[in-house]
């Protein structure tokens, strides 16, 4: 199933939708408001302060529900998902640098917190590799995208 972005309404205050298409290629309209409504103000109520932390560790377990063969598959994950289009932008031995961009609106990057798609990668990566796991992202508003830096530490074994 791909998602493809689509905006129905030509207004600021209209709801956006997205195409989904499917294996028979049939083009089927959802509204992606349902989703900002509840990433961006629903768990933010709720989860208040801790809201950081919590995604981290949803986006782990989301990654332990989710697994994959090899890194490569989160980027297609990522873009099933309407989280944005992830790119690997560095690889070294023991750290993997990732971009994420995608339509501004729709990504919402001023207000979101991408502490879930840090802690998915994290998780994705400590389960391939075998080693002790983190990601932080970072903001790049100027240039529309996330930057997520992926550090395993080589000593402390999983």
């Amino acid at each position: 199933m791909k998602i493809l972005k689509s905006n129905i309404f030509s207004n600021e205050n209209s709801m956006k939708a997205g195409l989904i298409m499917t294996e028979n290629e049939e083009k089927t309209t959802m509204p992606t408001f349902g989703y900002e409504l509840i990433r961006d103000h629903v768990l933010a109520s709720i989860l208040g302060k801790h809201e950081e932390d919590i995604l981290y560790w949803s986006g782990k377990e989301l990654a332990r529900k989710f697994q994959m063969f090899s890194m490569d598959e989160a980027i297609s994950f990522f873009k099933e998902a309407g989280w944005g289009d992830l790119r690997l932008v560095k690889l070294d031995k023991d750290e993997a640098f990732y971009e994420l961009t995608g339509d501004t609106e729709l990504l919402n990057m001023q207000q979101r917190c991408f502490k879930l798609e840090a802690g998915f990668l994290a998780q994705q990566q400590q389960k391939l590799g075998g080693f002790l796991t983190e990601c932080y992202e970072e903001k790049a508003l100027k240039k529309n995208q996330i930057l997520f830096h992926v550090k395993w530490d080589l000593k402390e074994t999983i």
